[in-house]
């Protein structure tokens, strides 16, 4: 049965930006906008239908994740984490953090933009995705945050995803063409200027012990 359709409203739209919307804490009034947009939903769907069939459904939860939770358990990769978060590196998802530490790890939270740097006593860093090219120029003036980090990476794991990522290179290059020191980590440059996309799902495998797993392990992730 169909339970609704939802035609096109260019007043309820989400602004946009490079892969992706501005985030929810960036956008203003947030609260009237999803207001809106369940009174739209619920002017063209049959919510107590589609509720029933939910219900209704049958299970998707693949067999090998049965059980206790239902849901697949990322490892801890290391016991003490020093975990980037402001709003340069703002991918860091609640659920990842929870498991961490219901597996007794403990999580240090420092802001590169506020020109801090991962905790010396911390066994790994993790700098998560983000919007990096959006505050370049602070990320490459934050020399603190930046020599910590060369710092760190000399004896312990930096982990970089995305965003974080880009900041292990040697240079950012933003949308209006301005290049910017980074990290210098990987002999990497991500630019903003020349739109030049690799999208798809890829398959990796660990070809050394690592704190993600060990030598062998199969990774999947999207570019």
């Amino acid at each position: 049965p169909l339970l609704g359709a939802l035609p096109r409203d260019e007043k309820i739209a989400l602004p946009e930006r490079h892969l992706g919307l501005v985030q929810a804490g960036e956008t203003q009034g947030l609260d009237d906008r999803l207001n809106a947009l369940a009174d739209f939903i619920e002017a063209h769907v049959d919510v107590a239908a589609a509720i029933k069939a939910a219900h209704n459904a049958p299970s998707t939860v693949l067999p090998r994740f049965a059980g206790e939770g239902a849901r697949p358990r990322a490892a801890p990769p290391a016991q003490r984490i020093a975990v980037a978060r402001d709003d340069a590196f703002s991918f860091f998802y609640p659920h990842l953090a929870q498991n961490w530490r219901d597996a007794g790890e403990e999580l240090f939270f420092f802001s590169p933009l506020a020109d801090e740097a991962p905790r010396d006593d911390c066994d790994l860093c993790w700098l998560p995705g983000g919007y990096p090219e959006l505050h370049a120029g602070r990320l490459s003036a934050a020399q603190g945050f930046m020599k910590g980090l060369r710092r760190f990476a000399n004896q312990r794991w930096v982990h970089g995803e995305c965003g974080g990522y880009m900041v292990l290179g040697r240079a950012l290059i933003d949308a209006a063409g301005a290049a910017h020191e980074m990290a210098g980590l990987l002999e990497l440059e991500t630019s903003f200027a020349r739109r030049k996309l690799h999208l798809g799902y890829r398959r990796a495998k660990l070809a050394a012990d690592h704190p993600l797993g060990a030598a062998g392990l199969i990774l999947r992730g999207h570019e």
